[in-house]
């Protein structure tokens, strides 16, 4: 593959920094990235049923043309997979093949599988290598990044896991062909977020170029870099989420609560679908507040209809939800501080701050007119 067709962002985290590759044809580069890493490793794929058989033998070729030893787990596709059944047996599993702390476990999949694996990684032996290979937009563009990795519990999503940076993430843009339409869109939606939080600018450019974007190619590539970009660059000033790295969560509290109120139910409603209408929420609540201008709300939310993507609450199909069952879960949310409500709100496009102490009544209010809307 030629430096002309590939990008790389660097994500800046002193001894733990590493580079996201991003471009077509890198599993077939794989081999060779990580060993340049991670010289000696062993390695434990954690791979995504459906991913494994689209992509697997691709990537263990990789790994096999570079002399890496390595083996491969299995694990069930779908949200329900981010749970403690399935981290305790990708734990045992790596205890089983003898691992050791300068091992590595790669992810192979979407943001379901980055996350578990990342958390087993990071805890397995007190913490040890991890290497992301993203094969959905999501996961390429915002999961991967980050070390973020964690579980759902019951009582709410991504509620138990640890920090935990990867020693390198390969994005091939070739594997978002094998996607489908709905997990195509579902991925955008976290791309249109950073053009909302604090880029305009990107935002703009985003709505020129939606359909190339779609249609794959050079502006495909350079919406994933950008996005990356834009990660790395919070994720360096705020690693471990005190501050400005909150701001990724725009449309995120009100999108886990349905996800969870939702039983994450992929028929239903999966993770961007999820973000695209928390996103959509958060603006119409934040012109209800009188912060932002209704047209730049109204603008934001015709972009996320333009791409596929869900807007209401109305449209998730299945039984509707209950203002009680919905604020219940908003109360679980890992941003919620002694009690305190936080929300990420907007003053427009490109302009998302973090708001603490919301009030709860209010969310309620606006709740209830949305689910009756």
């Amino acid at each position: 593959m030629s430096d002309e067709t590939r990008q790389s962002v660097r994500v800046e985290l002193g001894p733990r920094s590493y580079d996201i590759l991003i471009g077509p044809g890198l599993l077939a580069s794989a081999g060779a990235e990580i060993a340049a890493r991670l010289p000696k490793a062993r390695l434990l794929i954690v791979a995504d049923e459906r991913v494994d058989d689209l992509h697997g033998e691709a990537l263990r070729a990789a790994l096999s043309k570079a002399e890496i030893p390595h083996a491969t787990m299995r694990v069930p596709s779908g949200e329900p997979t981010k749970s403690f059944p399935h981290f305790e047996a990708v734990v045992d599993r790596i205890l089983e093949e003898r691992l050791e702390r300068g091992d590595a476990v790669v992810a192979f999949g979407g943001g379901v599988v980055g996350d578990l694996t990342g958390f087993a990684a990071g805890v397995a032996r007190r913490g040890m290598g991890f290497v992301q290979v993203p094969t959905s937009l999501l996961a390429q563009v915002d999961s991967s990044v980050g070390g973020k990795t964690g579980i759902n519990s019951p009582r709410g999503k991504n509620l138990v896991g640890v920090f935990h940076q990867p020693a390198l993430v390969l994005a091939d843009t070739d594997v978002l062909e094998t996607l489908s339409p709905r997990e195509f869109a579902a991925g955008y939606a976290e791309v249109v977020k950073y053009g909302l939080i604090d880029r305009p600018d990107f935002f703009h450019w985003l709505e020129a170029k939606r359909a190339a974007i779609f249609a794959g190619g050079a502006e495909r590539a350079e919406a994933i870099a950008a996005s990356c970009r834009a990660k790395a660059e919070v994720v360096a000033g705020d690693e471990r989420e005190d501050g400005d790295r909150a701001l990724l969560n725009l449309g995120h509290t009100f999108g886990h609560a349905l996800e969870s109120a939702a039983r994450y139910d992929a028929e239903r409603l999966v993770h961007g679908e999820a973000v695209s209408i928390g996103m959509a929420l958060a603006h119409r609540f934040s012109v209800r507040q009188g912060l932002c201008p209704g047209q730049d709300a109204e603008r934001a939310v015709a972009h996320l209809r333009a791409s596929g993507l869900p807007t209401r609450i109305q449209e998730i199909p299945g039984t509707p939800f209950t203002l009680t069952e919905l604020m219940g879960k908003i109360a679980q949310d890992k941003k919620v501080v002694r009690g305190a409500l936080t929300f990420i709100l907007t003053r427009g496009i490109g302009q998302a701050f973090v708001a603490r102490d919301v009030d709860p009544a209010e969310i309620g209010r606006f709740l209830e007119a949305e689910l009756g809307a």
